[in-house]
């Protein structure tokens, strides 16, 4: 059609018909729509993205745990502990004694003076410990250590300020469980009858500190991947008893779940995909609307496509939250995180958008303040996300 409006100029410069007036009108107008959509677009996620903070260091991190709006604690590589107290404006670097070699690929705090720090590496080669600050890191105290061969610690996490659970790599094919009841002071090892049964090669990922998840009052729910299909364990008596569902989330050597996370007693998610395919468009969320007894692959795929590592949950300034009841749809947004950017879903999962490129490995968020990590010292700050839902975009045939 440009091409005869063209044509038609040459051959009549000083007419044109009212039909071809018309005809440029509506082109102007469906340019003009097609900006205004591009630019609501736009605009829409510029206020969303990361603030990216400068904390003058290289180490890699993969553990987060916002506390409130002004505390987070930080797990990193070199033995190195972060920690914020003024909502992320200065952080104080934290060296844990003799524990140059270990990665804290997991940490839980209780407040601003209090937290547990979990070492991810081979056990009998000195690598698996948790220590315990009760001092805002100033010191640390080694509270639990193993060599026993195999045993490789994944994941961390309390559902108050005494009980807490702790996972490991299946040993002689039994996922390994410690557990706490004095806030981390001391840990006992599940009896091994007790343990939950791992099938061959299944085992849960130490990325981002998510692959274990407590919840409400003895819930705890673990990912897998490693084998043929992904698959979620669930206790309902603090990690006492357990039972395991397979999931439609396709799983191998290096693919599987890597977080979760729930919003009430029967609705969750788990995200995740393959560490040696970060970028690979295949569909990675998981839905649960029955406490975790099944799982939905969800039509969409996150946005950006590929590995997402943690997944956590951005509340409205004003939303009211006591981790039992669920809160109204609009109020929160759930918001993924993995090495080819982040994405946030403001209907439980089912479609998402980007809010970032940046790699990071592991989220949290205290209410409306989330904080994000990743390798090379990147840590990121984000407070302002919208829960209105994307306006459907006007399609012009």
């Amino acid at each position: 059609m440009c091409d005869d409006i063209q044509t038609y100029h040459q051959n009549n410069k000083n007419t044109v018909p009212n039909q071809f007036k018309s005809l440029r009108l509506n082109q102007i107008s469906v340019h003009f729509l097609i900006f205004l959509t591009f630019f609501s677009a736009v605009s829409s996620s510029a206020f969303a993205q990361w603030k990216i903070l400068d904390i003058k260091t290289t180490i890699n991190m993969r553990g987060v745990h916002a506390v409130t709006s002004n505390v987070c604690w930080i797990g990193g590589s070199r033995g190195i502990v972060l920690r914020t107290i003024n909502s992320g404006k200065s952080w104080t670097t934290l060296k844990v004694p003799e524990a140059d070699s270990l990665d804290f690929r997991d940490i839980h705090a209780f407040d601003k003076q209090t937290a547990i720090a979990m070492s991810a590496g081979e056990a009998q080669n000195g690598k698996a410990k948790i220590y315990r600050t009760e001092n805002g890191g100033e010191t640390w105290v080694l509270v639990y250590q193993t060599t026993q061969h195999g045993v490789f610690l994944d994941g961390i996490d309390f559902w108050d300020k005494n009980k807490g659970i702790c996972l490991g790599d299946p040993i002689n094919g039994k996922l390994f469980i410690l557990t706490t009841e004095d806030g981390g002071r001391s840990w006992q090892e599940l009896p091994f009858e007790n343990r939950p049964v791992g099938l061959p090669g299944e085992a849960s990922f130490a990325a981002s500190g998510t692959s274990i998840l407590t919840f409400g009052k003895g819930d705890v729910f673990i990912g897998t991947g490693g084998s043929k299909k992904a698959r979620v364990f669930r206790s309902e008596d603090y990690g006492r008893s357990w039972k395991v569902s397979e999931t439609p989330l396709a799983a191998g050597v290096t693919s599987g779940i890597f977080g979760l996370r729930f919003w009430s007693k029967k609705n969750g998610i788990a995200v995740g995909g393959d560490y040696k395919k970060t970028t690979d468009s295949t569909l990675n969320v998981l839905t649960t609307n029955d406490g975790g007894i099944t799982w939905a692959l969800e039509k969409k795929m996150t946005n950006p496509t590929g590995l997402k590592e943690g997944v956590d949950i951005y509340h409205k300034a004003n939303a009211t939250w006591n981790g039992d009841t669920q809160i109204r749809a609009d109020n929160y947004i759930l918001v993924a995180v993995g090495p080819s950017g982040s994405s946030s879903s403001v209907d439980r999962g089912k479609t998402w958008r980007p809010i970032g490129k940046e790699p990071f490995h592991a989220v949290s968020f205290a209410g409306n303040i989330g904080f994000a990590v990743g390798g090379n010292g990147l840590i990121g700050r984000i407070d302002k996300l919208s829960t209105k839902k994307r306006k459907r975009r006007i399609v012009i045939e």
